[in-house]
Formats: C-alpha cells, sequence, structure tokens
C-alpha cells in the first residue's frame, strides 16, 4: 500500500454501499470492524487521524485483570479481563503480549497495609484460577532481585501477582490488519463531516478527505460511532441536543531509562485508590499514570511537566530517587480515559463500556479497558445485529495476521536471515510475529533497508517501508510513535525523522 492504497480506498468509499461504516480507528473501532467482517459484513473504517492515533496509543500498555479494580468490587470486569488477556497471549496476539510479573511493595506507613495487600492479592489470583505462576509474598531480597529500583529502606514487605503487557497500538493495528484481510476496507484521516439519514435512519456520512480536501458521502446501512474521547462529538451529530455520555480523564506517562534490566513491574498503591506503576516496556521503564477529569478539546491533551513531576514524586514512594528522575525522562506522553458520567472522582469510577442507539439507529460504544477490547467489538457487533436477522457473532477468539509464540517467530525470522543481529530479530518478531519475515523481504533487493534507525535502538528502515505499503502510515509521527517504538525511546532525533520522511517518500 503506497498511495495507490489510499487511491484505492477513497475510491472504495465513495462508490461502495457498505453493511457497516465504523467511524474510529481505535482499538474498539478495530474489534468492531474485525469481528462484523468475519461475518462477511461489507465494513469500511474510517478515522479523521491515525490508526490508534488516539487513546489507543496513550495506555499503560497492560493487559491485565485490573488489581485495583478488585478494590473497587468489579469482581465480573476483573475475571473476564483475566480471560480476556490469556486469550490474547494465546490464540489472538501472542507475539504482542507478554507475561510480566509484579511486585507490590508495601510502603513504611503507606497507603496499603501488608494484609490487604496479601489478601487482595489471593483473591486476584483466584479469579485467575491460579495460573500465572506463585502468587503472595516474597522477600525484599527477591523483590529488589526481579526489580532493581525498589528502596528496600522504604519497604515492610513485598508481595508479588501476575498480569500481561503490550504494544498497544500495533495490537490495534493488528486487529485492523485482520479487518482488512477479511475485506474490510481502511483509510484514515477521513473525516465524517455529517450523518446521511434516510426515513430517520443512519444511512452513512457525509465525508471529507483531511489531505486532499475533497468531499464525498460514505453509504451504509449501519453506523457505528467508535470515536474514543470525540464519541459525545458524533453523536451531536445525530442529535444536537444530545447530553453528554462519556466524561473524560487524563492519564500521563513517561519512560525513562533503567541502569539494569527489570525482571518484574512495580505496583505502588496510593491514597484514593489509585496506583503508580513502574513497567518495564521495550528496554525502558513506563511510569505512571495520572488521573484527573480533562475538560478540554481532546486533540490537545499532553503531558506536563507537573504530570512529570507528580508521576517522579509518587514513583519514588517505594522506589530509589536515584532511578528516576526529571532529567532522565526520554519521552512523555498523555491520553485520555472515556469514563461513565458520574459522580465523585475519575480514579475510583467503574471501567464500564457503554453502548447505546440513538434516535437514527447509530450505535456508539465507548470506555472499557484496552484488555477486553476484542469482547467488546463482538458486543458491539452483537448490539448492531439485534433485529437485522443477522446471527450473533461466535465468540471463539481468532488469531490476527503474525499471530504466533514469540520464542517462535523470533526462531523462524532468525533461521531465515541468520546475520540479522538478535535484539533487532527479537523486537521484530514481538512486534509483527510471524510477518517478519515479511519486513525483512524487502531488505534482498535493497539492503540499507537492515540499518538501524538510531544505532541505540533495534528499530530498522524496513519498518518504515513496510509501514507505508502495509499499514497506512503516511506520516513520521504514524511510523515513529505508532509503528516502531524510535520516540518512546527519544531516539527521533532530526537525522532520524529526515530518514523516515525520506523513506515515506519513496513511490
Amino acid at each position: 500500500m503506497t498511495a495507490a492504497w489510499r487511491s484505492a480506498g477513497l475510491e472504495r468509499l465513495a462508490t461502495t454501499e457498505f453493511d457497516l461504516l465504523v467511524i474510529g480507528a481505535g482499538v474498539l473501532g478495530a474489534a468492531t470492524a474485525w469481528t462484523a467482517a468475519l461475518q462477511g459484513a461489507r465494513v469500511a473504517v474510517i478515522d479523521r487521524g491515525d490508526v490508534a492515533g488516539a487513546t489507543s496509543s496513550a495506555s499503560s500498555k497492560l493487559l491485565h485483570g485490573g488489581l485495583r479494580y478488585l478494590a473497587m468490587g468489579d469482581l465480573g470486569l476483573v475475571r473476564e479481563a483475566h480471560h480476556e488477556r490469556r486469550v490474547n497471549a494465546t490464540i489472538v496476539a501472542p507475539h504482542l503480549t507478554r507475561p510480566q510479573p509484579f511486585v507490590v511493595p508495601i510502603v513504611r506507613g503507606g497507603a496499603l497495609p501488608g494484609w490487604q495487600a496479601r489478601v487482595g492479592v489471593l483473591a486476584y489470583s483466584a479469579l485467575s484460577g491460579f495460573r500465572d505462576g506463585r502468587s503472595g509474598r516474597i522477600s525484599l531480597a527477591e523483590a529488589v532481585a526481579l526489580a532493581p529500583g525498589l528502596d528496600p529502606s522504604r519497604l515492610v514487605g513485598v508481595v508479588r501477582y501476575h498480569d500481561h503487557q503490550t504494544h498497544d497500538a500495533r495490537l490495534a493495528l493488528g486487529a485492523l490488519r485482520a479487518a482488512a484481510a477479511a475485506g474490510a476496507v481502511v483509510v484514515p484521516r477521513v473525516e465524517a463531516l455529517a450523518l446521511r439519514t434516510l426515513g430517520g435512519r443512519a444511512v452513512g456520512v457525509e465525508a471529507a478527505d483531511v489531505l486532499g480536501a475533497s468531499l464525498f458521502a460514505i453509504s451504509a446501512r449501519a453506523v457505528v460511532n467508535a470515536a474514543g474521547p470525540w464519541v459525545d462529538v458524533v453523536r451531536r451529530m445525530e442529535d444536537q441536543g444530545a447530553r453528554p455520555s462519556v466524561r473524560l480523564a487524563k492519564g500521563a506517562h513517561v519512560l525513562v531509562s533503567p541502569a539494569v534490566p527489570w525482571a518484574a513491574a512495580v505496583t505502588t498503591p496510593l491514597a484514593g485508590g489509585r496506583v503508580s506503576f513502574a513497567i518495564p516496556w521495550q528496554g525502558m521503564l513506563l511510569l505512571g499514570t495520572t488521573d484527573e477529569p480533562y475538560e478540554g478539546d481532546p486533540g490537545l491533551v499532553e503531558a506536563t511537566d507537573a504530570d512529570v513531576e507528580q508521576i517522579v514524586a509518587e514513583a519514588r514512594l517505594a522506589l530509589d530517587p536515584s532511578v528516576v528522575d526529571a532529567a532522565s525522562v526520554r519521552a512523555r506522553f498523555a491520553g485520555l480515559r472515556v469514563l461513565p458520567v458520574a459522580d465523585g472522582a475519575t480514579s475510583t469510577t467503574r471501567r464500564e463500556t457503554i453502548i447505546s442507539t440513538g434516535p437514527t439507529g447509530m450505535v456508539s460504544v465507548a470506555g472499557g479497558k484496552l484488555t477486553t477490547w476484542r469482547r467488546i467489538g463482538l458486543d458491539v457487533v452483537r448490539h448492531v445485529n439485534a433485529g437485522s436477522g443477522r446471527p450473533a457473532p461466535s465468540r471463539t477468539p481468532v488469531p490476527m495476521p503474525g499471530a504466533l509464540p514469540l520464542a517462535g517467530a523470533t526462531a523462524a525470522l532468525l533461521d531465515a536471515h541468520p546475520d540479522l543481529d538478535r535484539d533487532v530479530a527479537a523486537h521484530l518478531a514481538h512486534l509483527y510475529g510471524s510477518l517478519a519475515t515479511d519486513v525483512i523481504a524487502a531488505c534482498e533487493d535493497r539492503p540499507e533497508l537492515r540499518e538501524r534507525l538510531h544505532p541505540d535502538g533495534p528499530d530498522v528502515l524496513a519498518q518504515v517501508a513496510y509501514a507505508r505499503d502495509h499499514e497506512w502510515a503516511l506520516t513520521v509521527d504514524d511510523v515513529a510513535r505508532r509503528r516502531t517504538t524510535l520516540w518512546h525511546r527519544g531516539l527521533a532525533g532530526p537525522a532520524e525523522t529526515a530518514r523516515i520522511a525520506a523513506e515515506l517518500a519513496r513511490s
């Protein structure tokens, strides 16, 4: 898919009558599109920005049951999330889903007594069927060996539990590629301007090519609004007087470089039911997150200096101050959680999925957890199909393109390309699974594509070409932030971005 993929996609949007149009190319829109396409529906997906350009690339990168949701009484959500993280790890996206042990430090005078932590971890493990390994209390020495940044002088105990982590943007991208493989038309940077109706029913949208400024109509028998933080903006296309259905909460994160690798993540309980994470991710430490109401333009959300100061201060409750400081931050980002309208703090609001049908039949979906993305897509399509005569979608999990356990994908790549650096091979296998061999295949004609984008990172130039031709990437930011890990590592400098831009410009 070079420029030709976009021209072809725009033409299909304007000339095809679709069974379903999905507005929003985040993980919930991707899950909905994939589910419907697997049923044989003609599906289109549009987004005024990039694939996974907002919330779906700004999470804590976790597929987890949600230990703190247990304290909120969401037993059903925790049980479902445990099931879904395991489905992702074994069937849907095993290359993208890594098991991750966690330790909970019991800080002297902290927010959570040791006995509550032990009881909570026991209940959490029970809801997962005790299938993840040994949980419970461990020694301070064992905890420091797993998470070398812990400050044992501040701690009176530590307990361990288990979850999974992922690369959130690439998970959404993988689901969209699966939808496209099943026949869906995916075209980012197309904006829905107005809802088209016939006989009081939604039958598509008036749309604009954001890059070319052309206007055209998209026809569809059903419309799903999966616009994330903009869900109510799209709802008001249907009903100008629609009352807010969600509220937004900002979550900021920072990435720092650890002196030595960590084997476990740290979950430090905070006052008010929040937690501070320190998660080993892509060779770095992901710290966060904040949780506060947000009422501005969703497109302007950012991690501020104050956010960084808060994240660092909260991390230092259990970590040695030398491990985290503002000067060591490689990257910072912020995203918006989409929550039900409710009273009280956003940190204590239940992470429910909101699915509603408007007066013209448009189905809107928002909220939920990244972990349960697949199940949410099933629920949305079931909602769309109600009364249409279409059967409910199968709940049987289906592998996304490239799905292969990480060890197998790495071995296959090294078998095909034994001269590839091992860290590069492991990195590509994680991001692409078995499709990593396709990423490297172009290097046979262009050996320079094997070159690293930056000597301190494992991303290579071949990923840029692959993102341009197969993953709907159009800009440097698309590649640096959502197709590779270059930006997160703080390695997207002028030379690297110029190189990416030059490769994107190749036909």
